[in-house]
């Protein structure tokens, strides 16, 4: 007799073979509200051609590639010289260079560039989270450049290119660069004012030398790093270069890869600068700070945009999981808890592309120079920390409830789901953890009242269109009129700002439907802690539908 005990049934094809940007309403309808209509063809075919390749089985497998075979440190050669270079997997090579040449370290100056790209880093991080480290970098480096203009002139050229080019030439020889950061030390983490590493000046204006040891240098293979070091006047910010112009190694030492908990495709080192390291300096002696917060900011908002691609990531594969699973006796996706459960999901995924999106286009809008571009610059200054707290904070519950709705499936790494859960914490880290941001966010509170007017204005341009958005906002306003004790109840205050902020945005652009469910879940206390407790009173279908991926 035919043994037919392994035949398989009732088990979901893979999602692959889609298009990973227009699968995605509320990332098209974000690019098309936000961006200027003469140029929305030419983004939207981008967009798609990018979409599609970051949903082909061969992307996906890229990303899995490079995951299974992490980076590897090479500190000499056969004959005994120090390198100090780090070896990847051909797949990086491919995602990264993929991901280059769409643009996605060329924002700065270019019409849209801003929303174009937000758009392109969450559509390619999908496949594969680690090689947006570099991307992020690279692209946020831009505005520290831009204080020194004869280091622009040369280094922002190819770090806008879209030429992807890994080995380690001069600048001047290399027709793209990638750009990283060396910021933390181990005794102070992300009080960088208590760096020891130390610039000493040299005869030549601009140029000094570096001693110190950086406990995290992230993307440790590119060709320059922004690192912040003690000069005579205080902390400042460097540029070193890993090729010197006359083609020569700087001293670079790099001691040792991290062993991290995910994102294990990109590397993050210890690095060593040995009292030869040469490096130029942006900005004034003691200004450091000041002259990296541009960089901060950007890389900040790529946090907001790597979390919402993750959320989305995992929403994707949970909602298509259920529509192909069946369990008693019909589709996981028909049943009334699990639809509540990826309503949910889908509401919070929605909610923190609809934020990360409105961000980049204040970004566009205060680059333009219009009359708007004040304000905009005033919103990012407290809306990006604000955002930052809120949405990398709910990446791991989104991304735990989503594995979940898989079941055993979603435990096993063959699905895909552990490595988006190892994922997840990592932006609430990355750039100033929780207590970080919500203390920006006091700080802006206390010394620049411009900003509060704007995001005040942003979440003013919705009230009238919902009675318990409109009570969530007079609540904000009797929290933001006393700050006493402002410091311990941080955290509360920039959670209910992302929560009125998220919902403004909802309420003027998202269909009735979202923007109801978000109202009575998140501003109205209609909702539980946990996910899938959305009153059943609600439209939960669209908002499954409206997450569902067709292929």
């Amino acid at each position: 007799m035919a043994r037919t005990t392994h035949t398989v049934t009732n088990q979901p094809p893979p999602l692959v073979g889609y298009d990973v940007f227009t699968g995605d309403r509320a990332l098209v309808e974000a690019v098309e509200r936000h961006l200027d209509p003469g140029l929305l063809g030419e983004a939207r075919e981008s967009l798609a051609l990018l979409g599609r390749a970051t949903g082909s089985e061969q992307v996906r497998e890229w990303g899995e590639q490079a995951n299974e075979n992490p980076p590897r440190l090479r500190t000499h050669d056969r004959y005994g010289h120090r390198v100090d270079e780090v070896s990847f997997h051909p797949a990086w090579h491919r995602l990264l260079g993929r991901s280059v040449s769409a643009g996605l370290t060329d924002a700065w100056g270019r019409p849209g560039g801003h929303v174009r790209r937000a758009a392109g880093f969450l559509v390619a991080t999908q496949a594969e989270a680690g090689h947006g480290c570099p991307l992020s970098m690279t692209h946020a480096s831009v505005p520290a450049l831009r204080i020194e203009p004869e280091l622009a002139e040369v280094w922002e050229p190819a770090a806008r290119s879209h030429v992807y080019e890994r080995a380690l030439l001069p600048v001047a020889e290399k027709p793209g660069a990638l750009l990283g950061m060396a910021m933390t030390e181990k005794q102070g983490g992300s009080d960088v004012r208590a760096n020891t590493t130390e610039a000493r000046p040299l005869a030549a204006a601009g140029e000094y030398v570096l001693t110190g040891h950086k406990w995290f240098c992230s993307a440790p293979m590119s060709d320059a790093f922004l690192v912040l070091a003690q000069a005579p006047a205080g902390l400042t910010c460097f540029l070193v270069p890993r090729v010197l112009a006359d083609g020569s190694r700087n001293a670079f030492a790099i001691q040792r890869l991290k062993d991290k908990l995910g994102n294990r495709s990109n590397a993050s080192a210890e690095v060593e600068f040995d009292g030869t390291t040469w490096a130029r300096r942006i900005g004034e002696e003691g200004r450091g700070v000041r002259s990296i917060m541009g960089t901060v900011t950007a890389t900040r908002l790529d946090c907001v945009l790597g979390s919402a691609a993750l959320m989305r990531q995992a929403v994707a594969q949970a909602v298509h999981h259920c529509a192909y699973r069946n369990a008693f006796g019909g589709p996981l996706i028909e049943k009334p808890l699990m639809r509540n459960v990826l309503a949910d999901l889908a509401l919070e995924s929605e909610a923190a592309t609809a934020l990360g999106m409105r961000l980049a286009a204040a970004y566009d809008a205060a680059e333009d120079g219009g009359a708007d571009a004040d304000r905009e610059r005033a919103l990012l200054r407290i809306a990006v920390p604000v955002a930052k707290y809120w949405v990398t904070k709910r990446c791991t519950p989104v991304v735990a409830e989503a594995l979940e709705c898989l079941g055993g499936n979603g435990y096993v790494e063959e699905s895909g789901m552990p490595r988006l859960l190892r994922e997840s914490p990592l932006d609430s880290v990355w750039e100033g953890s929780g207590n970080v941001q919500a203390l920006d966010v006091v700080r802006v509170l206390r010394t620049e009242p411009l900003s509060l007017d704007a995001f005040l204005r942003e979440v003013g341009a919705a009230r009238g269109a919902d009675h318990r958005f409109d009570r969530a906002v007079r609540e904000l306003l009797a929290e933001l009129a006393d700050l006493s004790g402002i410091e311990a109840r941080a955290r509360r205050l920039a959670e209910r700002m992302a929560l009125v902020l998220q919902g403004a945005l909802l309420v003027r652009w998202a269909p009735p439907e979202v923007a109801d469910a978000f109202c009575a879940a998140r501003l109205g206390g209609d909702g539980g802690a946990a996910f899938g407790t959305l009153p059943h009173t609600l439209d939960l279908r669209s908002l499954v539908e409206r997450a569902r991926v067709e292929v």
